[in-house]
């Protein structure tokens, strides 16, 4: 049965949004708000903030912590039981298994989805491949630190957590990091485009899966709230991180393997490329697949959008274990576990 949703005090539709706690959650979450008001002015907008487990832990490595739900589980439990009526993500934060009753009821306008060099101040003109041997590089990115150690072996790749706020400050005032490497749409949302020494293309270092995408998660139940939101689905944004999720989904990874992607919309087609590495990155298993797209796609469904991403990701997913994938995949991520205690 249709919801129509908690009322204010004024008689309007009130629409309650869960977000993480960081300026870039904010910055994030008042992005979906502003697109959703405009489309209806009417909505009264609520935004709840709140921790995560992977905002509370920051002495251990993401991989170390052993849970794929870091920054979503605590929204989730609270959209569960109807205190929120959505949770605004950074969709690279989201798992591709979740919960029977949740919905992905978006996908955004995607932003850039490549990575960024930041350079501390000692090193300004370089690029990442020209600094000097034990340079140490802060990520906690198993796939970022597994391709880059690909193209630089002599750099020092190590653990740095925290809201982009904090590792930049760590970067510019710790003195342990020569560099750090970040999603460039996380610095473009603050206004640090400025800060960027360097912006990795797919042939040095291939995404993440989802990102530089904000997604919006409901109660699949909840049909008022959902129809509010789907307009706001970008559809190019949706192909393309559907195909990504499913083709992630299909290898059973998460944050624990190194699994980096490529995908576009071009000419008509669906592109996708995705690849496994170990964690020293000495191997790699990579291919492409694309799909030919029906003429007047762009009017179709959201449905049918999300359908065609998911088949080309499960079909791209089913090459790779072919080719020999699972062994990869499997070490990385018992290698991974090591001292999660």
């Amino acid at each position: 049965m249709a919801r129509n949703g908690p009322e204010s005090t004024a008689g309007a539709r009130l629409i309650r949004v869960g977000s993480r706690s960081s300026e870039l959650a904010m910055i994030q979450s008042e992005t979906i708000v502003a697109a959703l008001k405009k489309l209806h002015p009417e909505l009264e907008v609520q935004i709840t903030t709140m921790k995560t487990i992977g905002d509370k832990i920051l002495d251990k490595p993401l991989p170390a912590i052993g849970q794929t739900n870091l920054f979503t589980k605590e929204l989730e439990t609270a959209l569960a039981g109807g205190q929120i009526d959505l949770i605004v993500h950074s969709l690279k934060d989201l798992p591709t298994t979740i919960a029977p009753e949740m919905k992905v009821a978006v996908i955004f306008k995607r932003d850039k989805s490549t990575d960024a060099v930041v350079l501390h101040s000692k090193h300004k003109g370089k690029r990442l491949q020209e600094l000097p041997s034990g340079s140490v590089v802060g990520t906690s990115s198993l796939r970022r630190i597994a391709q880059l150690k690909r193209i630089c072996p002599d750099l020092v790749f190590k653990s740095v957590r925290g809201n982009l706020n904090t590792r930049m400050k760590k970067l510019d005032e710790s003195g342990e990091y020569d560099a750090l490497v970040l999603a460039t749409a996380g610095l473009e949302r603050l206004g640090w485009l400025d800060r960027i020494d360097q912006e990795l293309d797919s042939s040095e270092c291939m995404y993440a899966v989802g990102q530089g995408a904000l997604a919006v998660e409901t109660r699949a139940s909840d049909d008022s709230t959902n129809a509010l939101l789907e307009q706001l689905n970008d559809m190019e944004s949706v192909l393309c991180c559907a195909a990504e999720r499913s083709f992630l989904h299909s290898l059973s990874g998460g944050c624990s393997v190194p699994v980096g992607v490529f995908s576009e919309v071009r000419d008509s087609e669906l592109f996708l490329e995705g690849a496994v590495f170990s964690l020293n990155g000495s191997e790699m298993i990579k291919s492409s697949a694309g799909v030919r797209l029906p003429t007047g796609y762009a009017e179709k469904s959201v449905a049918f959008w999300l359908s065609q991403g998911e088949q080309l990701g499960k079909e791209l997913g089913a090459e790779l274990l072919a080719k020999g994938a699972s062994p990869i995949l499997a070490k990385a991520k018992e290698e991974s576990e090591i001292g999660r205690d």
